[in-house]
């Protein structure tokens, strides 16, 4: 399953390019007919939406893990009452056979909807399409240098579909927070330009969080790069702009063959918005690690004990005040959120946590901890969703 995941990774740097090429010229998964359109009326057709027990109904009660050892339990609880909307486009998580995943969710798209989205409930009425993303089997074919049937244009125009039906249907005029990851982001940003950025329908977007991915924006600007009206996020009481990012170790930057944190064109940089200090310099993450192992692959990155001796840990999430910072980081190596680990090896806490790509027992160091890009400032997330909202709502009256 972890070699599954890291190949499906390196969608990450060669899906912007193929959805590009895909608009100019035909490729050998895209010259038979167009498929048929999903239909976005139908409940089957979405993970999650307000009101339904799916996806996003499920348990994020969270243990509290304090440096002295102490362990005490949160619950959570979404808002059914809650003012603005969440729009969620999930990473490459399918595990079907054929070039693009049919729209059955499987187990991969449910787990990564307990990880990544189900959480921003507390805030807002949560929407997530299915969408029939390329798999990867395609990928993995891609990789190899054979043929391919995956429609590269598939994933984009599915997620148009369900937000266009999102937009006539379910919006009346509500603000929405965009949330992605990896692929989820690419597509989510290529959305922005074409349908969002410098029109009407901006005026509803309250942010978007597009997450593990490199987004392009000039030297020492916050706009004019991949958009060209929506700004990088600087303040929780600012609105209508962006925050992006791709976390690395502070003692680990990016390598010479980093998959994030570079982007090409002249005096571009990569944007970095540090959701633990939006205005800048360093801040405490709010952290939701999976309480056997972090990220989407959780089984198989195993969390040694969080805490010495051992104590038994039976919810699905843990917190850790304290342990982990975060600072976005612009130099020679690219832009980044540098993730520092505040161990103390006085104490029973455990020192470390995982979140790596591990291949045969290395470490890659490429990828950063892009496993849990999300995970690791949720918490934060939420709470500026939480912040923006009231900002957004108040000069939005009517």
């Amino acid at each position: 399953m972890l070699r599954n995941f890291i190949i499906a990774l390196m969608l990450a740097t060669v899906l912007a390019a193929g959805l590009a090429a895909a608009q100019n010229q035909t490729t050998p998964g895209n010259t038979a007919a167009a498929p048929a359109k999903n239909d976005y009326s139908k409940a089957e057709s979405w993970l999650c939406r307000p009101g339904r027990q799916d996806a996003c109904a499920v348990d994020l009660t969270t243990t509290i893990i304090a440096a002295s050892g102490k362990l005490t339990t949160e619950k959570w609880a979404a808002n059914p009452k809650a003012p603005i909307d969440c729009f969620y486009v999930y990473p490459t998580v399918s595990n079907d056979t054929t070039g693009n995943s049919d729209m059955v969710a499987g187990p991969e798209e449910l787990s990564v909807i307990r990880a990544q989205f189900a959480r921003f409930g507390s805030q807002c009425r949560v929407y997530a399409p299915l969408y029939r993303q390329v798999t990867l089997n395609a990928l993995r074919a891609f990789m190899a240098g054979r043929a391919t049937t995956a429609d590269r244009l598939l994933p984009y125009n599915d997620v148009l579909d369900a937000w266009n039906y999102y937009l006539e249907h379910d919006n009346n005029g509500r603000g929405v927070v965009l949330i992605g990851h990896s692929q989820g982001s690419f597509v989510l940003t290529d959305l922005i330009k074409k349908e969002i950025d410098g029109k009407p329908v901006q005026s509803r977007i309250i942010s978007a969080l597009l997450l593990g991915t490199s987004l392009p924006v000039p030297r020492g600007k916050d706009v004019g790069g991949a958009f060209q009206h929506l700004p990088l996020c600087h303040s929780a009481k600012q609105t209508g702009c962006v925050i992006t990012y791709a976390s690395f170790r502070a003692n680990a930057p990016p390598p010479t063959n980093s998959r994030f944190g570079k982007v090409a064109g002249e005096n571009m940089v990569s944007g970095c918005t540090n959701p633990a200090a939006l205005a800048g310099g360093g801040g405490e993450l709010h952290a939701y690690l999976g309480a056997r192992g972090s990220g989407v692959v959780a089984a198989e990155l195993v969390q040694k004990s969080w805490v010495t001796p051992a104590q038994s840990i039976d919810t699905p999430f843990v917190s850790v005040p304290g342990l982990l910072t975060a600072e976005c980081v612009s130099n020679e190596k690219g832009s980044y959120l540098a993730i520092t680990v505040h161990g103390d090896p006085r104490d029973p806490r455990t020192d470390e946590i995982t979140g790596d790509v591990v291949s045969n027992g290395q470490v890659l160091a490429d990828w950063g901890l892009h496993l849990i890009d999300v995970n690791l400032a949720i918490g934060n997330l939420v709470d500026i969703v939480h912040q923006q909202s009231k900002v957004y709502l108040a000069t939005h009256k009517n």
